[in-house]
């Protein structure tokens, strides 16, 4: 065994990172990139096939025991991405049922890559609050999109920064074990935020490109809190 780090479980938090399943708009890309910027497709929705990719991780979720564990789940409030979180770790059917489901919290700063494209583009909370009534939109305080421009898409260093004023804010929370739920390009950025700290084979592995619904596990620490705990 090969165990190069000790770090206080008090400095960890455990973190799955889970892409949404195929919406509507990844199978239009694969014909056609330019089908992207098609007003049909705002928001789009996840696919049949999408829906079985999440029905199927539901039942690994709740089988291995992490829809038990899982303290909190931040989805982007996208639809794509809401259907995933709901199918996934939530309750569906508003109805008592014998796996208790974590909160569910919907975060801009979740979402996808905003700018140009309608796929990216959110409806108005108010809507959303209709058809995800066990989500909590309270972080969110815009009811329409003023995030999404139709001239200009976000470059990647904005989605990087993105990514570390969300572990940042992801840190502060008390929940040891989270899921988030997001988009593929999203995730990657939220995981270069830590990976000058992988050797490299361990970091070209963890961000590659995410598979849809594909779920990833990563362990963030607290160096100075580990340090500072040390005696």
């Amino acid at each position: 065994m090969d165990a190069r780090f000790l770090y206080p479980l008090e400095s960890c938090k455990i973190i799955h990172l889970l892409r949404h399943g195929q919406a509507v708009h990844n199978v239009e890309a694969e014909k056609d990139r330019n089908a992207l910027l098609s007003p049909r497709l705002f928001d789009a929705p996840l696919t049949d096939h999408g829906h079985q990719q999440v029905e199927n991780l539901r039942e690994r979720v709740v089988s291995s025991g992490l829809l038990k564990r899982v303290e909190l789940v931040v989805t982007s409030p996208l639809f794509r991405t809401m259907q995933t979180a709901i199918g996934v770790f939530g309750n569906e059917s508003e109805q008592p049922s014998m796996t208790s489901s974590p909160p569910i919290l919907a975060l801009e700063v979740a979402r996808d890559r905003n700018g140009v494209r309608p796929p990216d583009m959110r409806r108005n909370v108010s809507e959303y609050q209709t058809l995800f009534p066990t989500i909590d939109f309270s972080q969110i305080e815009s009811e329409e999109d003023n995030l999404w421009r139709p001239d200009v898409r976000e470059s990647e260093e904005e989605i990087l920064a993105r990514g570390l004023e969300f572990m940042k804010w992801l840190w502060k929370r008390p929940e040891k074990e989270v899921a988030v739920v997001s988009h593929g390009i999203v995730l990657q950025h939220m995981l270069y935020v830590f990976a000058n700290d992988c050797d490299e084979s361990i970091r070209n592995e963890l961000c590659k490109r995410f598979a849809n619904c594909e779920i990833r596990t990563v362990v963030i620490v607290d160096k100075g809190l580990s340090t500072s705990t040390e005696t």
